[in-house]
C-alpha cells in the first residue's frame, strides 16, 4: 500500500463529514477541498546581488520539498536597475501528497515558531475561496540552517481551494488546522 499523509487521512475521515454537516452538502463531491498551495518568494535585492536569488531558490526547494522555479523580470526598469529576464524571485506549486505534507509542517511546526504568535488573520480571502498568507521570516521552517542565512526574506503562501465562498473556505482551512486568531466570518 502506498503512503498517505496524516492530513489527507484526516480530511477524508473527519473533515468531509464535518463540512458536509456544517454546510448541508448533499454529496461528498460538493465539499470544498484544497487544490494546491503556491509559495512565492520575491527577492528585490537580487538586482544588486545574484547570489541572493540562488539562495532563495535553494531555500524554497528545501522548505517545499520540491524544486523551486526562478521568477524572471518581464521587462526592464532602469530606475530599479532591473533588466529583462533577470531572476528576481522563486516560486513553487505543491499538489497532492507534498501539499498535505507542507500544510501539516506549516501548521504544526513552522507557525508556532513565529515570535509572539497569536494566530493568522482571517481577512486575506480573495472572494473566490482562496486564502493568502504572508510570512516575514523564512527561518521559522526547521529545514533552514540558521548558520547559512545571510539575509532574512519573507514569502507569500496561497491556499487555492475549490470552495465557492470565503465562508466555506474558512471552514475548510480551520478544519485542516490553520490557526486563525479572529473567529469572525468573512463577507
Amino acid at each position: 500500500m502506498s503512503y498517505v499523509p496524516n492530513l489527507r487521512k484526516k480530511y477524508v475521515e473527519e473533515i468531509i463529514p464535518k463540512l458536509k454537516e456544517e454546510f448541508g452538502y448533499k454529496t461528498t463531491m460538493q465539499v470544498p477541498k484544497l487544490l494546491k498551495v503556491c509559495i512565492n518568494q520575491g527577492v528585490g535585492l537580487a538586482t544588486q546581488d545574484k547570489k541572493l536569488a540562488e539562495t532563495a531558490l535553494q531555500q524554497l526547494t528545501q522548505i517545499a520539498g520540491q524544486k523551486a522555479v526562478p521568477t524572471k523580470a518581464r521587462q526592464s526598469i532602469s530606475n530599479f536597475k532591473l533588466r529583462e529576464d533577470m531572476v528576481i524571485g522563486a516560486r513553487v506549486t505543491l499538489r497532492g501528497n507534498q501539499m498535505y505534507e507542507f500544510v501539516e509542517r506549516l501548521t504544526a511546526v513552522a507557525l508556532p515558531r513565529v515570535r509572539d504568535f497569536r494566530g493568522i488573520s482571517d481577512k486575506s480571502f480573495d472572494g473566490r475561496g482562496n486564502y493568502s498568507l504572508g510570512i516575514q521570516e523564512q527561518i521559522i521552517f526547521p529545514e533552514i540552517d540558521l548558520d547559512k542565512i545571510n539575509k532574512i526574506t519573507g514569502m507569500d503562501i496561497t491556499f487555492v481551494t475549490s470552495a465557492k465562498t470565503d465562508v466555506e473556505a474558512l471552514g475548510l482551512l480551520k478544519a485542516i488546522g490553520l490557526p486563525f486568531k479572529n473567529q469572525n466570518t468573512p463577507k
